[in-house]
This record gives C-alpha cells, sequence and structure tokens, in this order.
C-alpha cells in the first residue's frame, strides 16, 4: 500500500486534494514499472511529498546538486533500485520509506503558463517524474530519457493527461 504524507507551504493553492493527486500520480508511476509489486506488498511504502516555494528548491538544489537555482522538481531516494523488490525483507517495522520528491511553486506555474495547462495536471506530471526518479529511473542518456517519457506518458495517459512532451505548434 502506498501512503503519501504532504507537507504544503503557501502559495500552493489549498482548493486541491494535493494527497489524493499526488497518490494518484505516484501509483500510476508505480504501476507502469517492474517494481509494480510495491502496490500490493504488506508493507506500507511511504512517500514524501513537499510542495514548496521556488526559494527552498533553490536552496535544496544548491546543496545536493551544486546548482544555485530552483528547479520543477527534486527527487530523494533512500532505497537502492536494486533493493525494491525485497520490500518485505529489508523492512524491520513493515514499513518502507521510498523517499522524497520536493515542487517548487514558482516554476511549475510559469511551466504549465507555458505549456498552456492547468498546474494540477502539470504536478502530476511532476509528481509521476518524480516516483520515477525514486525508483531509480534517470534522463542521463537518450536510451534512458526515452524509456523514462515512455512511462510518464503511459502513467499520465491513465490519469487522463495529454503526453507532455509533444512539440506544440501554435
Amino acid at each position: 500500500m502506498i501512503q503519501i504524507e504532504l507537507s504544503r507551504e503557501d502559495p500552493w493553492p489549498d482548493d486541491i486534494d494535493w494527497p489524493a493527486l499526488a497518490t494518484r500520480a505516484a501509483c500510476a508511476a508505480i504501476e507502469r514499472t517492474p517494481h509494480g509489486g510495491l502496490l500490493t506488498t504488506p508493507a506500507l511504502v511511504e512517500i514524501s511529498v513537499r510542495l514548496t516555494t521556488d526559494d527552498e528548491v533553490c536552496t535544496l538544489n544548491h546543496q545536493y546538486r551544486g546548482k544555485d537555482k530552483p528547479t520543477n522538481v527534486l527527487s530523494f531516494p533512500m532505497v537502492q533500485p536494486d533493493l525494491l523488490d525485497v520490500t518485505d525483507e529489508n523492512s524491520d517495522d513493515g514499513e518502507l520509506l521510498l523517499g522524497d520528491i520536493v515542487l517548487a511553486h514558482g516554476v511549475c506555474v510559469a511551466e504549465a503558463a507555458e505549456r498552456g495547462i492547468p498546474v494540477e495536471a502539470h504536478a502530476t506530471h511532476l509528481l509521476v517524474h518524480g516516483t520515477l526518479h525514486l525508483l531509480g529511473y534517470d534522463h542521463g542518456g537518450d536510451a534512458e530519457a526515452e524509456a523514462m517519457e515512455a512511462i510518464e506518458r503511459d502513467a499520465l495517459a491513465s490519469l487522463g493527461i495529454a503526453d507532455p512532451y509533444l512539440v506544440r505548434e501554435d
């Protein structure tokens, strides 16, 4: 079972059920990977999601990635990808903290506006993307990026969200 522990800072709106949105995004991502068993394991699989300011994300990005600017999403995995399939064996209390996902409000809002989509849809994409990073996916090379994007497209389509990688012609 997946549990989302969510914290939200202003200016993220409070008229959206963020825990439900994050749960749907994480489950859609996990279901489409070889780690889909995490959704049915007896262990409680927890993901911490923080919706915060660009300033906080800038600080984290500088501290952990050496980049002095905000980014849309940061992911901090807590489990090595090769150990994900043995969660029951690696959890002494029946719980597994998969990791943390942090979203920057200003960057998310600006990117959504640039794409002409609702913030809720873009945040869902970023949460799917972040969850895949927690599972060990990366987009460092072309082949890795294509594989990760294919999973994102499929997960988002299952949630009724259009392909975020389509090039729009205006």
